[in-house]
């Protein structure tokens, strides 16, 4: 029952923010709203006020605003001022836009509340194992040593201590150690290893070989450097998205690694179980993602309808409603392959017994 609830909450709030972006610069540049839904298909609860009728639908894994002019239907010519399609190119843009947009600034506030609350967790440059033979085991590193410095450069964190020592390559290092209430300088010469990164791709880096102990510390912050540090953090999981994205593409990262609903769903009441802050941070990095897949120019998705108007722009006048029907037919397939593969990865991971494997070639 908390999964359930979970999942309803985390996919409500991101489809709820998401639509919203649309709703609200729409009504900025004049648009009239129809609709405003929560979910697909049949409508369950609904209720205008002013001129939109707000309701929820059936199936919970979307939603929609409906516009004046935004399809093919006829706009009264008293209502043009009105209609999404006799806007300037850069208010229609501005309205799709909009929708990830607010995903983004979402994931912005969930992440600074949680810095605000919670403070900045830094994990500390303190050893945990030794590898036996390795470069720190003969310079007599021990676990618990806490490393202060590399070169002269100090480290305040374990990515601190990563990143300077990947900066080396062929050259000794010289660190600042502390040993309970001793400090004291050790020299060692890195090892040229081939690692696995994030993404299971084989890296050869400088190691000293050592693991973190897992020890963290929290650095409390105010709330302007919560919003800061919110904002940081958008953006690195923006970046770490897109490659992620562009991983999958490449076939570096395999298509059985995608998840859809049920995972989702999943991993919500998990978070659920580790307190409301921990459920709300798992939403804020689902709206990074939701926000740029659909930003991705595929049509169907607001980043394919970015693309026709960046060809309107370019050519001076829009595609023709045959040759946008036809893409978006396209679109339309790929996204229910799409739908289809990350149900067939879902019921693999809950069902691995019952579901036949795909082969691959």
């Amino acid at each position: 029952m908390l999964t359930v609830a979970a999942a309803l909450f985390v996919l409500s709030l991101l489809i709820l923010i998401h639509e919203w972006g649309h709703f609200l610069a729409a009504r900025l540049c004049g648009v009239m709203v129809l609709r405003f839904s929560i979910g697909f298909g049949p409508k369950l609860l609904g209720k205008t006020l002013g001129e939109t009728e707000f309701c929820l639908s059936a199936v919970p894994l979307g939603g929609y605003v409906k516009l004046l002019g935004e399809g093919e239907e006829e706009v009264p010519p008293h209502l043009h001022s009105r209609a999404f399609s006799h806007k300037p190119l850069w208010q229609r843009a501005l309205i799709v836009f909009a929708g990830p947009l607010f995903n983004f600034l979402l994931a912005w506030l969930i992440f600074a509340l949680f810095f605000a609350v919670k403070g900045k967790p830094l994990m500390l440059p303190e050893v945990g194992k030794v590898i036996e033979g390795g470069p720190a085991a003969k310079a007599g590193l021990k676990p618990g040593d806490l490393i202060l410095a590399v070169d002269g450069v100090e480290v305040r964190t374990w990515d601190d201590l990563t990143r300077e020592i990947r900066k080396h390559t062929d050259r000794p290092l010289l660190l600042k150690v502390r040993r309970q209430d001793r400090i004291f300088e050790i020299r060692l010469h890195p090892e040229i290893k081939t690692v696995k990164n994030l993404f299971g791709e084989e890296i050869r880096v400088p190691v000293i070989g050592i693991m973190a102990s897992g020890r963290f510390e929290t650095e409390r912050v105010s709330p302007i450097s919560a919003l800061w540090e919110g904002f940081a953090r958008m953006l690195a999981l923006i970046k770490l998205t897109v490659v992620a994205i562009a991983k999958l593409i490449q076939r570096v990262l395999p298509l059985s690694s995608l998840g859809g609903p049920l995972l989702i769903a999943q991993m919500a009441g998990e978070q659920a179980r580790e307190g409301f802050l921990a459920l709300l941070l798992f939403s804020g990095i689902l709206s990074v993602n939701l926000g740029v897949i659909n930003l991705l120019p595929i049509p169907m998705l607001d980043g394919g309808h970015l693309v026709f108007y960046t060809v309107e722009a370019v050519r001076g006048r829009p595609l023709s409603a045959r040759t946008q029907e036809k893409i978006q037919k396209v679109g339309l397939a790929i996204l229910l392959a799409l739908m289809v593969l990350v149900f067939y990865n879902d019921l693999l991971r809950l069902f691995p017994r019952w579901v036949p494997r795909i082969p691959h070639p």
